[in-house]
């Protein structure tokens, strides 16, 4: 994994292919808050718990004026499918190359029931209007994830 990121530095720039095969920069998105959320592996219990807290969140977070982007290392058409199955409004983006997952330092060994393997962390990054890393959220527990984002956005209004 590379060096970890901290909070208030920049966060660094990317360019991914979306679910609806569409591509999109960071840059693109200045202004915004952006909730740029790694996740493992579509429709697997975790990552489906995750996106569908996000998903039923989506309108508070999006009221507070934040974008979220679902990323992992799966394909455009994989996205596809898990957007379209449980009905996610958000955007999921690709990074099978890991290239973004790497630039956030979220790729590297991992280890689920005992068996290792390179993969992607769950972990959370919170980027702020101005480019930095407002918020770092590591090793993030699916369940209810959206809410603790919910809370601090509604709580750091700028």
């Amino acid at each position: 994994m590379a060096t970890p990121l901290t909070e208030g530095q920049p966060a660094p720039d990317f360019t991914a292919d979306t679910d609806k095969g569409e591509s999109v920069s960071l840059k693109d998105l200045a202004g915004k808050h952006v909730v740029l959320y790694f996740y493992p592996k579509d429709d697997t219990p975790g990552c489906t718990i995750e996106a569908c807290d996000f998903r039923d969140n989506f309108s508070q977070v999006e009221a507070e004026g934040a974008v979220v982007l679902g990323i992992s290392l799966d394909s455009v058409e994989s996205h596809e499918k898990f957007r379209d199955k449980f009905e996610l409004p958000f955007t999921l983006l690709a990074d099978p190359e890991h290239t973004v997952a790497d630039a956030y330092g979220v790729y590297g060994k991992q280890e689920f029931r005992g068996h290792e393997y390179m993969g992607v962390e769950r972990a959370t990054f919170l980027i702020a209007p101005d480019g930095t890393l407002a918020k770092i959220w590591p090793k993030v527990n699916p369940d209810g994830h959206a809410e603790e984002v919910l809370a601090w956005l509604r709580e750091h209004k700028t």
